[in-house]
């Protein structure tokens, strides 16, 4: 195996050998799992455009949606134009609404192409003018534009909402107005706070078990226009808690990027379904883990997917809003992409220790493709950060 120096915490440069055997690319259905499961999926930016990438967004998009076909070959949907793709950091709703475009035109050309989009309200600046009725107007565009392509909706969480909302009311007005109007079930996006700090307060509590009642209020008055709900708290006793309260109909998607092994494989009183961004980076392992658990191999599951825990908890460590950076970056190093260039130039958000760490621990989950590329493709970003590399 290859061996690469590597800095530590400590300032100095030790070399670090490779030990982990990859986990091999095997094409799955999604029917042959047991758990429906979406990868919230990035999109690869355009190095070689002449553009300011903080300003305005340059997309690679035949490497983007090869990409997507790539999920789809494993068996993975995918949960597309989310915060995985810098919805909000990044990537605007006119990017968007081309991305939306382009992917469901993909989709149609295969006969087992789970997809699902991202609308919100991110083309209306949130501020203290914005009002209710400007929110729900802006949702409804979103949602009639994914509607209208063919796409079934993922309702994500609005920052023009959390910033003027003075009571849970206003949440329950605005989600009640949007869900009395869509062609087909949705999935709702709770994203907590440490994902989006903008977010904080979601559904008019500060406290999340406050907050779970009331948008639990909102699923069982429109139990028959909610597929499931996605929550994104990194809190397994929560989900778990709302999980159980949910109305038989409604399924628990796992947003839970910490804890979504023993999520996924549920308990006597249930389980979660999957929509996680770290799917994006480690999709082989999550493809075999899933089949493995669709024939009954929980041990199997756990041997797959357990050792990807630790790399997920590193890659969305606190600013947990930076964990893009880590996904591209393994899409990177498994020549997924020629490039460590992201929209937004958000490839600048980890450090360079951050990135090494990263390295080791992909290793050891078996998520690296050619070890070797691997290690070339590390030795060029450690190079370029002038850290010196014999």
């Amino acid at each position: 195996m290859p061996t690469i120096n590597l800095p530590n915490p400590d300032r100095s440069i030790t070399p670090y050998t490779l030990t982990g055997t990859p986990i091999p690319f095997v094409k799955h259905k999604a029917s042959d799992f047991n758990r429906i499961a979406y990868s919230a999926a990035h999109v690869v930016a355009d190095p070689l455009a002449n553009n300011d990438p903080w300003l305005t967004p340059a997309i690679d998009w035949d490497t983007t949606l090869k990409f997507r076909h790539r999920m789809w070959d494993l068996g993975l949907g995918v949960a597309e134009a989310m915060d995985t793709a810098q919805r909000g950091m990044g990537l605007g709703w006119a990017e968007a609404q081309e991305l939306i475009r382009r992917a469901q035109a993909e989709a149609r050309t295969r006969d087992d192409a789970l997809i699902a989009y991202g609308a919100g309200t991110d083309h209306l600046l949130p501020g203290p003018d914005v009002t209710i009725d400007q929110i729900i107007a802006a949702y409804e565009e979103q949602v009639g534009f994914v509607e209208a392509e063919g796409g079934r909706v993922i309702l994500m969480a609005s920052r023009a909402l959390a910033a003027v909302a003075k009571s849970p009311d206003d949440y329950v007005r605005v989600y009640g107005r949007i869900l009395s109007q869509v062609k087909q079930p949705v999935i709702l996006h709770w994203l907590g706070e440490m994902f989006d700090p903008a977010l904080e307060g979601y559904w008019g509590r500060a406290d999340h078990l406050a907050a779970m009642d009331v948008c639990l209020d909102v699923i069982a008055a429109h139990a028959d226009k909610v597929d499931g709900i996605k929550v994104s708290l990194l809190s397994a006793e929560k989900e778990i808690a709302m999980r159980r309260r949910l109305p038989a109909s409604v399924k628990m998607y796992t947003g839970d990027d910490f804890n979504y092994a023993e999520l996924i494989a549920g308990d006597s009183e249930g389980y979660s379904h999957a929509l996680l961004g770290i799917f994006d980076a480690i999709a082989p392992a999550a493809s075999a883990a899933l089949a493995a658990l669709g024939k009954g191999n929980n041990n199997e599951f756990f041997d797959l997917l357990e050792p990807t825990v630790p790399l997920s908890r590193h890659i969305f460590a606190a600013p947990t809003r930076f964990y893009k950076t880590g996904v591209v970056f393994l899409a990177y190093l498994n020549g997924l992409q020629d490039h460590f260039q992201m929209v937004g130039g958000q490839q600048s958000t980890r450090s360079v220790q951050h990135l090494s760490e990263l390295f080791r621990l992909a290793d050891k989950a078996r998520v690296l493709s050619d070890p070797d590329l691997a290690v070339k493709r590390m030795k060029a970003v450690l190079d370029v950060n002038i850290v010196l590399t014999p």
